[in-house]
């Protein structure tokens, strides 16, 4: 620890730390662009086609800094072009269209530091395509330092724009944004953040400090803004950690950074709050302990109208080994919606209630996929079986409503009604219909309530208007005004049109 932290405070060491942490911030925050514009494979394109503009700028000013700058922003923006041009203008799939440009460019750069090499002038392209951070001179460091505010405080201006043209083309059009200007703006960037790594990580692994952090980020956050600083934390943490790994254990700096990044990808990918394996496993666990709980309820339903709700039944029904349902049935019980008495189980009044939500759930996804899909009877249990654990209230509902309320499944099963809702609404009712007050409602307080509007039990009415708010009744000659909230719940029968 001692040797690390006086190498640490060595001015070499002080600069390619300064230069790898830039580096890493930059990539990763632009980076995060790249990835959501599926740009990856044009980030590598650039990274190889800058070779050329930095051979032909050593021929022109020698070994210059700003000279391999300037000659590889221009083979950057020239490989842009060209890729853009082809997928354009030739009949060339996109993808194809930048390997041959970048393949090409690449070439025409290997071939010239041979040529160069062979007049006896030192190119290593060793250098170029892994990087020398160890070797990062003061010019170096100062051009790293402003395309990295340069790309920071581009994205923090423009970031309305990046955005739109990122996740709405179409709209970005309408709002007056040039989509093209944007996506070359962005070509410029990356062309700019690649060359300020050069020293860095070279121009291989380059892509991997624009990609995987933003990659790693989008796996913890849905927010772009959270994105964002999450990528550019990641990148500059493993441009860190990979330098002071290197030194540790005497490896290239370049490739120390790239795999830690790819380290900190993968503990995203197993251990990432939402979309984490890890996670992912848990969620499918309860989610089928879930579905075990729901059988046993829709199972119990059926074995306790026939008198034959016993543990050995429900076991036979469910295929469940025996101490998987004792512990849900524990749980059941535990919720109260389950009673074990000796032998014999029996389901409480919640119990039946969630089992009906299913049954309900069940028999109105076979219908909707009879009548809406024009699948036939036989083909729809087995879906049915599957969706009615996914499907909530509010799909439901709207299935529901879309089928007409039906009261029958393409089996001639009854289904039952929504728990707390009558069979029949008023408020479903359409204008001109005449219906009757049923004599059961679902509750004394609605019973309460239409005797105190003077609706009574077999009470025969017309529905003369409706809106978001009321519904309006005729009945016995006088116009009678239900709340909408009340109307859900009053139950009619004998409807007539």
């Amino acid at each position: 620890m001692e040797n690390l932290l006086e190498i640490l405070q060595q001015e070499w060491a002080i600069r390619a730390l300064l230069a790898s942490s830039m580096v890493g911030l930059m990539c990763g925050v632009l980076g995060c662009f790249i990835v959501l514009r599926n740009m990856a494979l044009i980030g590598d394109a650039l990274a190889h086609a800058i070779l050329p503009g930095v051979v032909v700028a050593f021929m022109v000013v020698g070994y210059s800094t700003i000279g391999f700058f300037a000659g590889s922003v221009v083979a950057g923006l020239l490989a842009a072009a060209g890729i853009t041009w082809i997928q354009h203008n030739v009949k060339t799939k996109n993808d194809a269209a930048i390997g041959i440009v970048f393949t090409t460019m690449f070439a025409l750069g290997v071939i010239g530091i041979s040529g160069v090499s062979r007049e006896g002038v030192h190119l290593d392209l060793k250098d170029f395509l892994f990087g020398t951070v160890m070797g990062v001179s003061n010019e170096d460091l100062y051009l790293t330092a402003a395309v990295t505010v340069y790309v920071i405080v581009s994205i923090i201006v423009f970031y309305r724009y990046l955005f739109a043209t990122t996740f709405q083309e179409v709209v970005a059009q309408t709002m007056g944004i040039s989509v093209t200007m944007i996506h070359y703006f962005l070509m410029l960037m990356l062309s700019f953040a690649v060359v300020a790594s050069l020293g860095t990580v070279g121009v291989i692994l380059v892509v991997a400090m624009l990609i995987t952090p933003a990659s790693t980020a989008l796996l913890l956050s849905d927010r772009l803004q959270n994105v964002l600083v999450i990528a550019g934390i990641i990148g500059l943490f493993s441009a860190i950690i990979g330098l002071i790994g290197a030194i540790i254990v005497e490896a290239p700096p370049g490739p120390a950074m790239a795999v830690v990044a790819t380290i900190f990808y993968l503990i995203a990918v197993f251990f990432s709050p939402k979309k984490g394996l890890v996670f992912k496993y848990f969620q499918k666990r309860k989610l089928q302990r879930r579905i075990h709980v729901e059988d046993i309820l829709k199972e119990g339903l059926k074995l306790q109208g026939r008198g034959e709700f016993t543990f050995i039944k429900l076991k036979g029904k469910l295929g469940l080994s025996k101490h998987k349902l004792s512990k849900h049935l524990k749980q059941l019980s535990t919720n109260k919606f389950l009673i074990v008495k000796n032998n014999q189980l029996e389901l409480t009044a919640n119990g039946k209630d969630e089992a009906l939500r299913l049954v309900r759930a069940h028999r109105l996804w076979e219908t909707y996929l009879v009548n809406q899909i024009g699948l036939s009877s036989e083909q729809i249990h087995e879906d049915a079986e599957k969706y009615e654990h996914l499907l909530s209230e509010e799909i439901l509902d709207e299935v529901d409503a879309t089928l007409g309320f039906p009261k029958q499944d393409p089996h001639g099963s009854p289904i039952p009604s929504k728990i707390g809702f009558p069979d029949l609404a008023m408020s479903t009712l359409k204008i001109n219909q005449f219906a009757v007050i049923a004599q059961q409602q679902v509750s004394e307080a609605i019973s309460t309530q239409l005797w105190k509007l003077g609706l009574l039990p077999d009470s025969r009415f017309k529905v003369e208007r409706k809106n978001e708010e009321m519904l309006i009744i005729e009945i016995n000659g006088k116009e009678v005004m239900i709340p909408k909230i009340l109307a859900q719940r009053v139950n009619v029968d004998g409807v007539i049109q």
